[in-house]
């Protein structure tokens, strides 16, 4: 009944722990709810960019979304007007060119690019996931292959998977590793082992801030990289939604965000085989919002793009939401400050808490929501159990507890460890250590 990728896709369904589960906790309505540390999801904002929208996005008549009918808009020119083109199927061309601009703008002033983003630069869809499978799409046939370090985001196997049926292939860097310059070595060993089964590698995928370590590549590896690509002739994606989500830590060897296009790429790397992943999931805590930008200057990939983007378009009610915010400079700064704020805090949580728990994580993180930890002594010896299926019974063990962690998610060459995402409200991060914590002494 189904085509043989449709039956793959069933099966993959099946895979044990392969999708997260949701947070239901509640301090007032379900105070016995699962607490997750496994979605990437910057929580204590969320609220910031609900009210925004609910202030600053009006109803074709000129009134607020969260008091219809009530409230007639002031002349502001920072606020935006949902009309009848936010809900058809094509917006009028005034409106459409206004989001490419206005990202535009945002990422220059957050990227600092060496060649300033153009508008026609950029590939609007509906997520910066829906752009990474159009780029395997785009740039691999089904059953080649993109490289990648590991640990890393493991959701790139589906990602790029599903539908293009691009494989993830790994390069085995130790963690301190993979943000060294050395790290090449390791990347062509893993480029020559691919070829030598017959699969052809098309790109090198980058995650910039890192996910899940949660830290910077300094500016000599992405140079590094940036060299092996144009020697082997591979696209270079950099994936850096969580741009502007670094924040001050007390770490004096932490390295500052660079985005990939701020280095000067003359003679290092064919500009045309450079592209940037980017969108409001991390940066504006709006996952649900689904707006992603591709940004190369590549014209065949971003016409290739446009050629499968009815499939992943983004909604022109999103459109309108996103171009109110990015257009709005004076909420963006204000906003981004606050989430920084709010991360430096959550991460001096955690890290004291771990460390006074003496529970070892990778050290010099500074952006991402999550840091890295290590829970391979608290893994249950059994009989017969496989090292991931030691990991399993320890995640089943913590849901038990109330709350989870995602076991394997990260492609660790080393069993046990662990992506934390600490970006909750302090009284729910502090809860979900007391759970955490009670599971694994139980467990020592």
């Amino acid at each position: 009944m189904l085509s043989y990728r449709g039956h793959r896709n069933v099966e993959g369904l099946s895979v044990p722990w392969r999708f997260s589960h949701t947070q239901t906790y509640d301090p007032e309505t379900d105070p016995t709810g699962l607490i997750s540390f496994g979605l990437a999801e910057n929580r204590p904002m969320r609220a910031e960019i609900a009210k925004y929208i609910n202030e600053k996005v009006y109803t074709e008549q000129g009134h607020y979304f969260s008091t219809p009918y009530t409230e007639i808009r002031p002349n502001n020119p920072t606020q935006v007007t949902f009309t009848q083109d936010s809900i058809s199927y094509r917006s009028s061309a005034p409106t459409a060119a206004r989001l490419p601009a206005a990202a535009a703008t945002h990422l220059n002033n957050i990227l600092s690019p060496d060649i300033p983003i153009q508008p026609e630069h950029i590939v609007v869809a509906d997520s910066a996931t829906s752009l990474g499978n159009m780029l395997g799409y785009n740039l691999a046939e089904r059953g080649e292959g993109i490289l990648v370090n590991r640990p890393v985001y493991g959701r790139f196997e589906l990602d790029y998977g599903v539908e293009a049926g691009v494989e993830m292939v790994y390069a085995d860097t130790a963690t301190e590793e993979a943000f060294s310059p050395t790290s090449v070595d390791k990347y062509e060993q893993a480029l020559e082992a691919a070829r030598g089964r017959g699969m052809q590698i098309r790109a090198v995928l980058l995650v910039n801030p890192h996910n899940p370590v949660g830290r910077c590549y300094p500016v000599e590896t992405l140079k590094a990289i940036a060299r092996f690509c144009q020697k082997h002739s591979l696209h270079l994606i950099s994936d850096e939604v969580y741009a502007s989500c670094v924040f001050e830590t007390d770490d004096p060897d932490a390295v500052p965000f660079t985005s990939i296009l701020s280095l000067h790429l003359v003679g290092v790397i064919d500009p045309n085989l450079v592209h940037v992943l980017y969108g409001f999931s991390k940066d504006f805590a709006s996952g649900g919002l689904h707006l992603g930008f591709l940004v190369t200057q590549n014209k065949q990939l971003r016409q290739a793009c446009q050629a499968i983007l009815r499939l992943h378009g983004a909604s022109q009610a999103a459109v309108t939401i996103g171009t109110a915010i990015l257009e709005d400079r004076a909420f963006v700064s204000s906003f981004t400050a606050k989430s920084r704020k709010c991360l430096a805090s959550a991460y001096r949580l955690t890290t004291s808490t771990l460390n006074e728990q003496g529970i070892n994580y990778i050290k010099g993180g500074n952006a991402g929501f999550f840091v890295y930890i290590d829970l391979s002594p608290y893994l249950p010896f059994k009989e017969g159990l496989s090292p991931r299926e030691r990991e399993f019974v320890l995640a089943q063990k913590l849901v038990d507890a109330g709350v989870f962690l995602h076991p394997g998610e990260e492609h660790s060459k080393d069993v046990g460890w662990f992506r934390l995402v600490f970006s909750q409200e302090e009284d729910i991060l502090k809860e979900g250590f007391r759970r955490l914590l009670g599971a694994l002494k139980s467990s020592a």
